[in-house]
């Protein structure tokens, strides 16, 4: 169970030194150059402000001895050029990671004392660094993989809550590992679209679980095989063969509109992505896993190097 008040979270040179030790557990390396040649610079007045008429002091500063570029910990990850204070990041972190359904930004913003603006920024940035890159495909080694999809929310313009004017989530889940991956779909669900998606998370040694969707007929030719089971005739689990469901997949849609319509309330079109990332990485690192909330928390950290979001770049408008 984890401590909110922990030193980490209260204190910004133990949240400097909790980060260093996960992202440099074999001494600073260099996010210029890549060299692991380096030495601690003692600690540095910044410029005067009217919050620190002195210059704040600044620690954690490295040098690199290959390429002489100055850097800290936050440098090159989603936390850079941030103003707001490194503990209240990793409590965020934590707080988003370890709420099944996740934590609104307005919650943020009075849990942490900064401004809606800025949680709303923070989140949308830890949420970017939750994306799981270069992933190794699904069903590697013959694994059971359902696919299925749902609707959302309305596309912008749209007036009637019609399903053609909702968004289209198409949600993969891997029974053996227990990951998530979901992909926002923008076009008209047909056998070509779906295999385009699945091809792309899916390894060709997977067998195939979905429901009787016409979009998905002959998609087992691809792989090692596809079953499906027929909705639309009361049928969700086969009978005399109780792995043939796709109840999974629907647990996780359970989960995901769960938090979407009782904490985020809305979500922009153009946002819906990251919440996905946010939604699949909580399952994929779910405690049903053997994952705790400070392992999830850890994990998350570890993926906010190479990442950048500027507010530009995520636009104005808050969703």
């Amino acid at each position: 169970m984890t401590n909110i008040t922990a030193p980490r979270f209260t204190d910004a040179e133990a949240a400097r030194e909790h980060l260093e030790a996960l992202r440099w557990p074999q001494g600073p390396v260099c996010p210029h150059c890549g060299s692991y040649d380096a030495k601690r610079m003692p600690p540095v007045r910044g410029t005067a402000s009217k919050a620190h008429p002195e210059g704040k002091l600044r620690n954690g500063v490295v040098q690199c001895n290959g390429c002489r570029q100055q850097f800290t910990v936050t440098v090159g990850t989603v936390f850079a050029d941030s103003k707001i204070a490194l503990n209240k990041w990793l409590l965020a972190t934590h707080l988003m990671v370890a709420s099944k359904k996740g934590v609104s930004a307005h919650q943020l913003h009075r849990m942490l004392g900064i401004t809606y603006k800025s949680a709303w920024f923070m989140a949308h940035r830890i949420r970017e660094a939750m994306t799981n890159d270069g992933a190794t495909p699904m069903g590697s080694g013959g694994g059971m993989v359902e696919v299925d999809e749902t609707f959302i929310g309305r596309v912008p313009g749209n007036s009637r809550m019609a399903i053609h004017n909702m968004n289209k989530v198409v949600s993969l889940v891997d029974r053996v590992t227990g990951r998530a991956t979901s992909v926002v779909f923008t076009g008209h669900f047909n056998f070509k679209a779906m295999s385009a998606i699945i091809a792309q998370h899916v390894s060709p040694e997977a067998r195939i679980m979905t429901d009787e969707a016409a979009h998905y007929k002959g998609i087992g030719y691809h792989y090692a095989g596809h079953t499906s089971v027929a909705h639309a005739r009361g049928e969700y689990v086969r009978k005399g063969d109780d792995t043939i469901h796709t109840n999974t997949v629907e647990g996780f849609f359970g989960i995901f509109k769960r938090g979407m319509r009782g904490i985020y309330q809305h979500c922009g079109s153009q946002h819906l992505q990251r919440y996905m990332h946010e939604f699949d990485f909580r399952y994929t690192h779910r405690a049903a896993l053997g994952i705790t909330d400070d392992m999830r928390t850890d994990i998350a950290l570890k993926g906010i190097a190479g990442k950048r979001l500027t507010y530009r770049r995520i636009g104005a408008v808050a969703a």
